[in-house]
């Protein structure tokens, strides 16, 4: 379950698979754009977003918890590219994080309860702009893990294809 210098636990296989699908499904509420949301994706993928969000919260602390834990077992890093690597990656934790963070004030601070899967966590209560204003970097930050997660992928699979350097084998 732990990594290793050759490959990736169990457990750092299904944080990154698990929270990759949760994450394209958040992408669905991109659709929201599309006819005010009045569409399947909208009424049926997309009412999920702050529900699926919350769960991302916690499962990106836990991940940064497990991630600090393994660090002396991960697979070994080109060092022409070590640093590249480390400040994608810390770019999509940071953009992970705080994502979800941003939607919870935004929400809190417009009045709304905070409520993932009908549990309220957060009261309604009163507007307090620089909540709002802060919560409003979130549709900016989910355009930017957009572009990390492309990004991500796209190199993912240069290394499959074309390097041919057994980094996604890694991970799979």
């Amino acid at each position: 379950m732990n990594d290793s210098k050759e490959r990736y636990g169990g457990i750092t296989r299904l944080f990154h698979w698990g929270m990759g699908l949760l994450i394209i499904w958040q992408f669905m509420k991109f659709f929201d754009r599309i006819n005010d949301g009045e569409h399947w994706v909208g009424e049926n993928l997309a009412s999920w977003h702050s529900a699926i969000g919350s769960v991302l919260l916690v499962l990106i602390v836990l991940r940064i918890i497990w991630a600090a834990t393994q660090k002396n077992n991960r697979p070994a890093q080109d060092p022409a590219t070590a640093f590249l690597v480390k400040a994608g990656h810390g770019l999509l934790y940071l953009a992970m994080l705080l994502l979800p963070i941003a939607g919870i004030l935004y929400v809190v601070g417009n009045g709304f309860p905070w409520a993932p899967f009908g549990i309220e966590l957060i009261g309604a209560g009163e507007k307090v702009s620089w909540m709002i204003t802060l919560g409003k970097l979130h549709s900016p930050l989910a355009w930017l893990l957009l572009i990390l997660v492309v990004g991500h992928v796209g190199i993912a699979l240069v290394h499959h294809f074309v390097k041919k350097d057994g980094v996604l084998r890694r991970m799979l």
